[in-house]
């Protein structure tokens, strides 16, 4: 792979990045330059070759090994120019848990094609392992077999999102029942296109089904798609929740396609509605959007430590921040609408999308971990205040209790 070379300054780096679209990429039509429409993966692979799609990740795993500063430039220009593909070093959880803590042959299997168009579901809550992810039930046993063997793999998980595109799923299951329920745990790139795995939507408050029910029954997975080692799973889970955080603090649950504009969404709806006047109007639409600013920079200093590390518990901040962002910008549309707020339907535009999400929301304050989890993440590892007890915490697993 001929990745370009790390720039001279940041006024280069913007040179090199929009030279490089300019060539290669029409801004209006959304497509790689002289085709006929988008080919998702052509474009994909030269946005990767160019060094551009994970541009913090080293130059042997298709980066350029930048800065969490420089990446922040290129990831604002690919942006504002609409481009496919950005930012997958933050964005692409699968192959971002491959690159930190997988092994070379691993990376080498499945980076390219993690990155060219075949995504990732996440496959960790169960019915009875919600909050407390330690406590998943889903089976792995090994097979003997070559190239150390495959694991079956039986269980339930729940809350998937769109696990039926999905090429692979990042699978939490119990390797060794023997021991404490941290430890016997694995981490899995699992193939989701096999016999044996089964999935069942979700319908939602929304009227989407972005989540589903997975059943998998005696399914495979080779052994050397384990990300991390056997047993080591919940380590690896530390750092893909990281980054799960990371984008759900960013407002990646918001409604697709919100359009943002010169002004924050809520003045732009209260000017519309004659209440830009408002002073108590005035003082909520203040407040929620120093909220998002606030949020802003705290992301960035996340960011920076999770390049640095691999991992931050600030992430819980920003998801957190972010349930309350959500919430509250909902809770201020509503006032600027009124009674209005209450119609619904397509001859009601604004109330519907303020009826959207307002259930949205709810979204945020649950997946990637519930408001409730993150309030003990940020009191134990960021306040350093002492443990949540467990009563279970070490005894073998086989011995713990369950409904």
């Amino acid at each position: 792979m001929m990745a370009l070379e790390k720039p001279d300054s940041d006024e280069q780096l913007a040179a090199d990045v929009n030279a490089w679209l300019d060539a290669n990429w029409d801004d209006a039509r959304r497509c790689e330059k002289g085709a006929d429409k988008l080919d998702v993966r052509s474009w994909l692979t030269k946005l990767l070759e160019s060094g551009y799609a994970v541009p913090t990740w080293s130059p042997e795993w298709f980066g350029l090994g930048l800065g969490s500063k420089q990446g922040r430039i290129i990831d604002r220009i690919l942006k504002a120019r609409n481009v496919i593909g950005r930012s997958q070093d933050r964005y692409n959880l699968g192959a971002v848990t491959v690159y930190r803590l997988g092994s070379p042959e691993l990376k080498q299997e499945l980076l390219r094609d993690m990155l060219t168009g075949s995504f990732s579901c996440l496959l960790y809550s169960e019915p009875n392992a919600g909050s407390d992810l330690a406590g998943v039930r889903t089976k792995a046993e090994w097979q003997a077999g070559p190239d150390g063997g495959e694991y079956v793999i039986t269980g339930q998980k729940v809350w998937t999102s769109n696990a039926t595109e999905a090429t692979y799923g990042m699978l939490l299951a119990r390797s060794d029942w023997d021991v404490p329920k941290h430890s016997g745990i694995t981490f899995f790139i699992f193939p989701m296109k096999q016999p044996g795995v089964e999935i069942r939507p979700i319908n939602q408050i929304t009227g989407e089904s972005e989540f589903n029910e997975i059943f998998i029954s005696e399914a495979r997975v080779p052994a050397r798609y384990i990300v991390g080692e056997r047993n080591g799973g919940w380590k690896v889970l530390q750092t893909a929740l990281a980054y799960e955080r990371l984008i759900m603090g960013e407002g990646a649950t918001e409604r697709q396609g919100k359009e943002k504009g010169a002004e924050p969404p809520l003045i732009q709806l209260a000017r519309k509605h004659g209440k830009l006047q408002d002073p108590v109007l005035r003082q909520k639409m203040a407040q929620a959007i120093a909220y998002r600013q606030l949020n802003a920079l705290n992301m960035q200093r996340a960011k920076a430590e999770i390049l640095a590390n691999g991992s931050s518990s600030l992430m819980s901040l920003g998801k957190l921040a972010m349930s309350r962002i959500q919430h509250g910008e909902a809770r201020v549309a509503a006032d600027i609408l009124g009674a209005a707020s209450l119609l619904h339907g397509k001859d009601h535009p604004d109330s519907a999308d303020m009826n959207f999400d307002s259930a949205k929301a709810y979204m945020n304050s649950i997946g990637g971990g519930s408001d409730q989890i993150q309030r003990n993440i940020i009191s134990e590892r960021v306040l350093g205040l002492p443990r949540e007890f467990e009563v279970d915490r070490n005894m073998p697993f086989r011995d713990v209790k369950s409904g």
